[in-house]
C-alpha cells in the first residue's frame, strides 16, 4: 500500500502542463480533519513581506488556493507582529485553537486562529523572546507536559537552540536555553567554507524513547543546501549527529538546494518530508515545494529518492 500510494505520487505529476508549482520555501503541511494545509515562506509573487498564503488538499496531489481567511493568507501583516520577512511558519493544535509559530523581522512570534486557514492574530503584537535576533521556530510537545520551542539564533552563524515555553507561547523561560546542533567547518555542512556557518529550519520527532533532530545545513543558496539529522535521549539533547548524514541532498534527490521542511504522514499512513528546492540549476528563487517518503529502518532514516514529487495547484 504504501509503494502503491508513493508511485501514485509520481505518476500524478507526468504528463502536465496546465498545472504550476507551489513556490512556498521553508514548507509545512499540517494535516486536520481529511484536510492537507501547505504554508511557508513566500508564495504568489513571494509575499514574504505580507504574511503566510496557505493551500489545501484533500490527497496530497491536487491542491487548491490560496485559501487562507484573508485574501488567500492565513496570517496577514497587522493582525499578528512584524512588518517584513515572514519566513518559516509551523502550525500545530492545542487546547481546542490553532497556531502559528514563525519569524519576521527576524524575531519569532506565535499566533492564534480557530482555523487552520486562519486569521491567525495576537491581541498584543509582539514576539516571544527579544534577546536577539532568533529564526525558524518548532514548537514540540513532550510526553511529560513540557513545551520546547527549538529555533535558530543568529550568533557567529545560525546556530539551532532549545529552551522551554508556556503554555500561553508568549514567554521563554531563558533559564532553560541550550545549544543544540551547529554547522561544523570542513563537512557537508559547510561546503562554500563560510564565515558564517549555517544550521536551520528544525524539525523534533521522538520515536522508541529517542529523540531526533531533523535540521538543514548550507546556506540556502547553496546547490548543496541539505538536511541530516542527530539523535539525544532528551529533548535537551546532547545531541549525536547521525555518521550517514545528509539523508537529503542534491545528489539523492538530483535538484539543487534540498530542505529545509518538515515531517508528516501521508493518507498511507507513510512518513513524509516536505521541503523546498531551487527553482532551476541556474536559479534559486521562487523556491518550489516537493514532497518524498520517508522511513526508519535499521535504526536509521532515508529517504526513497523515487517517490518525489512537486507540488501542483
Amino acid at each position: 500500500m504504501l509503494l502503491a500510494f508513493a508511485a501514485l505520487l509520481v505518476a500524478s505529476c507526468q504528463g502536465k502542463t496546465d498545472k504550476e508549482n507551489l513556490l512556498l520555501a521553508d514548507p509545512t503541511i499540517f494535516y486536520w480533519d481529511g484536510v492537507y494545509y501547505a504554508y511557508g515562506t513566500g508564495g504568489v509573487d513571494n509575499h514574504t513581506a505580507d504574511g503566510f498564503l496557505v493551500y489545501t488538499s484533500t490527497d496530497l496531489q491536487q491542491w487548491e488556493g490560496p485559501a487562507g481567511a484573508t485574501d488567500g493568507f492565513a496570517l496577514k501583516k497587522g493582525d499578528s507582529y512584524g512588518t517584513q520577512g515572514f519566513w518559516a511558519p509551523q502550525v500545530f493544535h492545542y487546547k481546542d485553537k490553532f497556531y502559528m509559530a514563525y519569524t519576521a523581522n527576524e524575531q519569532i512570534a506565535i499566533a492564534s486562529a480557530d482555523s487552520p486557514l486562519g486569521p491567525f492574530r495576537q491581541d498584543e503584537l509582539k514576539p516571544v523572546s527579544d534577546v536577539c535576533k532568533q529564526i525558524d521556530p518548532y514548537v514540540f510537545f513532550d510526553e511529560d507536559g513540557k513545551i520546547y520551542l527549538y529555533h535558530v539564533r543568529l550568533l557567529e552563524g545560525n546556530r539551532l537552540f532549545v529552551a522551554e515555553i508556556n503554555d500561553t507561547f508568549d514567554a521563554l523561560d531563558e533559564s532553560t536555553l541550550v545549544e543544540c546542533v551547529a554547522s561544523e567547518p570542513g563537512t557537508w555542512e559547510d561546503t562554500w567554507n563560510a564565515e558564517w556557518r549555517v544550521a536551520e529550519g528544525p524539525t523534533i520527532l521522538k520515536d522508541g524513547g529517542q529523540y531526533y533532530f531533523f535540521y538543514s545545513s548550507n546556506d540556502f543558496r547553496n546547490p548543496d543546501y541539505a538536511v541530516g539529522y542527530a539523535v539525544a535521549g532528551s529533548p535537551r539533547g546532547p545531541w549525536v549527529k547521525y555518521a550517514g548524514n545528509p539523508i537529503i541532498d542534491r545528489h539523492k534527490l538530483g535538484f539543487n538546494g534540498t530542505g529545509h521542511g518538515d515531517v508528516f504522514y501521508g493518507p498511507d499512513g507513510g512518513m513524509y518530508y516536505v521541503l523546498h528546492t531551487h527553482q532551476s540549476d541556474s536559479v534559486v528563487s521562487p523556491r518550489r515545494t516537493a514532497v518524498v517518503r520517508m522511513e526508519k529502518a535499521d535504526g536509521a532514516f532515508r529517504v526513497l529518492p523515487e517517490t518525489l514529487r512537486f507540488l501542483e495547484r
